[in-house]
């Protein structure tokens, strides 16, 4: 499971180092800026596949439609290898990123099909782990394979990495869906489910939150090349920093699975966005009175934020599926898809407010942590009400 979702990650960090030369070869005009669009791109399709492969799963069972969206995200892959413009790779990278839902989706389904409650957060968290300790080292994977085949010869490594993941998941995973509990994928049924997942409330205010924290993630992505060439100047050992910061906050994942069943997914949530809303505050104020060693507060700041990943979307993701597990695979796709999306849509317009230093991509993580601030205490007030 954990193997499926470090499919979103690898596809997206891996490309992190190339994007100065995707913009010098096909990009020249619109710069890096819009050759990180490789990435925002893929997110797009991955948000728009998610829609889909949930209530397919549903009806058909989980193993045909992961087997289904790695042949469309390895067909993504070569077409993106072999593109000559930028558009023809962004639109290959759609491609990619809705077979990249299937494995995505139906990974969280599986577990919701396995575990409940708590138990069901602590396997999430463990997947979510292995989704932050990615980065740590895909960015350098990234430059290793340019450096030595160019930047195209990336596209290859998904494919073999869509491979492992075939292998490993006919061999190791049975179906999870028994056939009478299959949902015929009817179009009534689709809209009744949607329904009720937005009938819920808490359902509802934990899909809000999970936008704010992959529009946080989504904008430290499109930014954070950019931060370390353009503000500190260390674009030559970007991956190694990146990698170091992502391996640090994969711990967050491990104390989450450790901690969650003694406080609660709610509250974990709740700490911490806190704690991001205090570290954000100081370095918006470190950055206007011009303070020394900020780039070790950056350092220290991004860790923090990647930290709050770990102990914040998987428990989220369990709170959203819990009431939803006599629709588990719609109720993915609904919270995958939208979350996703409007994640990626807000986190877009952030890049374009670089001015050279952090501040645009620390306030905005700041103004984010304020508003789930209030959603998480009106879930509290939700949940207390029905107690």
């Amino acid at each position: 499971m954990a193997m499926m979702f470090a499919t979103i990650a690898f596809s997206i960090d891996a490309m992190l180092p190339a994007l100065p030369a995707i913009a010098n070869d096909i990009a020249p005009e619109g710069g890096v800026a819009q050759a990180a669009l490789v990435m925002t791109f893929f997110v797009i399709g991955m948000g728009a596949g998610t829609f889909f492969t949930g209530p397919l799963s549903d009806a058909i069972g989980r193993k045909p439609v992961v087997y289904l969206g790695l042949a469309v995200y390895a067909l993504g892959a070569v077409l993106s290898w072999v593109a000559p413009t930028l558009e023809l790779m962004l639109a290959a990278r759609v491609l990619q990123g809705l077979g990249a839902a299937g494995p995505r989706v139906v990974s969280a389904a599986i577990i919701r099909d396995l575990y409940a409650g708590r138990a069901m957060a602590s396997i999430l968290s463990l997947t979510m782990m292995v989704f932050l300790l990615v980065p740590a080292i895909a960015p350098l994977m990234g430059k290793i394979i340019m450096d030595a085949a160019g930047w195209r010869a990336i596209f290859p490594a998904f494919l073999i990495f869509a491979l492992i993941i075939l292998l490993w998941f006919a061999t190791r995973i049975s179906e999870t869906l028994p056939r009478e509990n299959r949902r015929p994928l009817r179009w009534p049924l689709m809209v009744d489910a949607v329904g009720q997942m937005f009938a819920n409330r808490t359902v509802r205010l934990s899909i809000y939150v999970q936008t704010l924290m992959l529009m946080i993630l989504f904008s430290i992505l499109t930014m954070v090349q950019p931060i370390f060439e353009v503000s500190f100047d260390r674009a030559e050992t970007f991956p190694i920093w990146f990698g170091a910061i992502a391996l640090a906050s994969g711990v967050s994942s491990l104390l989450n699975a450790a901690i969650v069943g003694r406080f609660g997914m709610r509250r974990m949530v709740t700490w911490a966005l806190s704690a991001q809303l205090v570290i954000s505050t100081i370095f918006v104020m470190w950055m206007i009175a011009d303070m020394p060693g900020l780039f070790w507060f950056y350092i220290f700041w991004q860790w923090g934020v990647m930290f709050q990943g770990g102990l914040t979307v998987a428990n989220l993701n369990a709170i959203a599926m819990e009431p939803m597990g006599h629709i588990a695979g719609m109720a993915a796709s609904v919270i995958g898809a939208i979350s996703t999306v409007l994640g990626a849509a807000l986190a877009s317009p952030i890049g374009l407010m670089f001015d050279g230093t952090p501040m645009a991509l620390v306030a905005t993580v700041l103004i984010a942590c304020i508003v789930a601030s209030i959603l998480m205490q009106q879930m509290r007030r939700a949940e207390e009400a029905v107690a």
